[in-house]
């Protein structure tokens, strides 16, 4: 058995990881680590675990809980895993991270758009992003896991092919992404309150939301792949407009506009992606492009033609929708993704991470069809 333990289990996505490593037949939580609840039955916290789950919240000793768990799911603010992480803990057991602390190589970056220090730079080479449908080779022998959020998953997995493809114009990259209120956590906040919510979307972040340099970057390392499977090399390329170098920190960064909505649902991501086509594409070339890198994947479905994605279509599973339509005549193209923000977007991504850290079936646990209604 896989020991399992988890720091920022009363969280939505803590949670969320309680109830999928529950239904893991491999794994066994030795450590429900909550800073809010420490010494509270976690049944008090979640009475959906009623008769499930009989422990008690313990604190967030990271060091201590290193030499009781085979691997460690940190489901915690930005700069908190950072604080606190060292070599012994990462010696001691595989650590998942859910924040976004080591996701983003550039320091400057994560210091610019997360106004914190980041204190654990020794560590930020060595992590592997963990969309696993992309990192799955680099994932299998890593120590430290910076997985991927919501509105990242979603943006990424539906632009790749064409990024990675070069069939697309990636300076006209326009993405509107719209989540559901799970996504902003479960602390007290009056913008959050039922009644400012309801009835009612919004735009936030608007040109500053922290997740654009983490969608820049990631599809940028796509959009290099393709000149070093041309060329054996990326020394010089480049992207858009810009003509970068190697020893550029910045120079996989696309330039993309991300703006984010909160919509009124518990849960859910749909991002509705623009881009200019390279070139005249036709659905078929595209719809092959989709397929060349999707075919196998358990998780991601290619819809069929006409068909777009909806939030209702994947709630409560790991599963990511993603369809298009091509304007032929003006050259563009629409694509859709959708996925569940606390499944695929946080803890069951997360636990796909472990099994491929493990060597298990990259879906066990996570087999569950989406919830309808």
């Amino acid at each position: 058995m896989i020991r399992a333990g988890i720091i920022g289990s009363t969280g939505y996505a803590g949670q969320e990881l309680v109830r999928l490593l529950l239904m893991h037949k491999d794994v066994e939580i030795v450590w429900y680590g909550s800073h809010s609840y420490v010494d509270k039955s976690y049944s008090e916290v979640y009475g959906n675990m009623f008769n499930i789950v009989d422990a008690k919240c313990l604190d967030d000793n990271l060091d201590e809980l290193s030499k009781k768990a085979d691997v460690i799911f940190t489901a915690t603010p930005q700069g908190y895993l950072a604080g606190v992480l060292n070599e012994d803990i990462l010696s001691n057991s595989k650590v998942i991270d859910l924040s976004a602390d080591f996701r983003l190589k550039n320091i400057d970056t994560y210091e610019k758009w997360y106004k914190i220090e980041h204190k654990a730079p020794q560590f930020i080479e060595e992590a592997v992003y963990g969309l696993c449908e992309l990192n799955r080779e680099s994932i299998k022998s890593a120590r430290l896991i910076a997985n991927p959020g919501c509105y990242t998953t979603t943006s990424i997995l539906s632009l790749y092919p064409l990024v990675r493809e070069h069939m697309i114009d990636v300076d006209s990259i326009i993405i509107d992404a719209k989540s559901g209120t799970s996504g902003a956590g479960r602390s007290a906040k009056v913008a959050n309150l039922y009644c400012e919510v309801n009835e009612s979307i919004k735009p936030y972040g608007v040109l500053t939301h922290r997740h654009t340099p983490e969608i820049a970057e990631q599809l940028g390392y796509a959009y290099k792949a393709a000149f070093i499977d041309a060329n054996g090399t990326a020394e010089l390329f480049t992207i858009g407009q810009k003509e970068l170098s190697e020893g550029n920190p910045d120079s996989s960064a696309l330039s993309l506009v991300f703006t984010p909505h909160l919509v009124p649902m518990n849960r859910g991501i749909l991002a509705t992606c623009y881009a200019r086509l390279s070139d005249s594409f036709t659905y078929d070339d595209v719809r092959k492009a989709y397929d060349k890198y999707y075919k196998d994947e358990f998780f991601v479905r290619v819809l069929n033609k006409g068909v777009m994605p909806e939030t209702r279509w994947v709630e409560g599973s790991n599963y990511f929708d993603v369809n298009f339509a091509v304007d032929e005549e003006n050259e563009r193209i629409v694509i859709c993704g959708a996925l569940d923000n606390v499944v695929k977007g946080a803890a069951g991504q997360a636990v796909q991470n472990m099994n491929i850290l493990f060597g298990l079936p990259e879906n066990e646990g996570l087999k569950m069809p989406p919830v309808f209604p």
